[in-house]
């Protein structure tokens, strides 16, 4: 017996559709491709360290701050760095808006995460940083210490490549010190120092990542049964046991009437809560508060 097996477009898109729907790794995946830049001291604070000598220091805190904030994206299971190695040479972060991978007409607009396979694109820059030391006398003891003084300030900024637009900008200033240390133990200070510096980035990345996710992915209610609610945040995405958070309905969309951009949506606070457990992809809290809280609703940071 022989079979026609004549060309049938229909039976063609359904063999195609089963296909891709049992292949292996074809599961949907609701992380957020990222495009992430190295992050870049400005010029102008490079030339100005490097002639009080302390270029060695800051070239310490951005290798550090480099792994940390990639590590702490990672972590937090809400993104998929892409296009890592590439960014380097095709965006330059302190030259986004005239480098040429910008969208006609708009000066806020991340081509470059386009250009890298992401949907969005993170680049942030440091802007202010200072490294102090002190020594101290102490006569009593026969010994003299060192208080030293880290200041880190970092610009971040997020862009929506396919829309072609500055999303957010967060800044984020942290200062570290240490007055341990004894003058006497050379390696000592040394760890010590370098201790302290990857304190302060393994800090300044969390709160990157934290805002980052919160511009990409708001903190919402996954369930709520009885007093208790569930959110999609776990451990290293910036919640902790005792956090409390307004929680939030939205609604519609607020445009600009005169430039068409979205500012945003309105909201109204339907409620609070307190972090009670924090698990590796989710996180339970207690309902201290309730107008009305609802599965999809938004949780954002309560004003102290």
């Amino acid at each position: 017996m022989t079979m026609n097996l004549r060309f049938n477009p229909l039976w063609m898109a359904l063999l195609a559709g089963l296909f891709l729907a049992t292949a292996p790794g074809r599961a949907q995946d609701a992380k957020a491709p990222l495009a992430v830049s190295s992050i870049k001291p400005l010029p102008a604070l490079s030339v100005a360290l490097a002639a009080s000598g302390k270029a060695a220091s800051l070239a310490r805190v951005v290798e550090s701050y480099d792994s940390q904030l990639i590590d702490r994206l990672n972590a937090s299971r809400k993104f998929e760095i892409v296009g890592r190695s590439d960014l380097q040479e095709i965006v330059k972060e302190q030259e986004l808006a005239g480098s040429g991978n910008v969208a006609e007409g708009d000066p806020h607009a991340a081509q470059a995460g386009k250009l890298a396979g992401a949907k969005y694109l993170l680049v942030a820059t440091i802007d202010d940083f200072e490294d102090t030391t002190e020594r101290m006398s102490f006569t009593n003891l026969n010994k003299v210490g060192i208080k030293r003084k880290i200041r880190l300030s970092t610009t971040a900024k997020i862009y929506d490549s396919t829309a072609g637009k500055l999303m957010e900008s967060a800044h984020v200033r942290l200062e570290r010190k240490d007055d341990r240390m004894d003058a006497s133990d050379l390696q000592s200070n040394a760890e010590a120092t370098d201790a302290l510096l990857l304190d302060i980035t393994r800090a300044a990345a969390e709160q990157i990542t934290t805002r980052v996710a919160d511009i990409v992915f708001p903190i919402r209610v996954l369930s709520k049964r009885d007093s208790t609610i569930t959110i999609n945040r776990g451990e290293g995405a910036g919640v902790e046991p005792g956090m409390v958070f307004d929680v939030y309905v939205q609604g519609e969309e607020l445009v600009d009437p005169d430039t068409g951009e979205v500012l945003g949506r309105e909201e109204a606070q339907i409620g609070k809560a307190r972090i009670v457990t924090v698990r590796p992809k989710l996180s339970t809290a207690e309902v201290l508060e309730d107008f009305g809280i609802t599965r999809g609703a938004v949780l954002r940071p309560a004003a102290h």
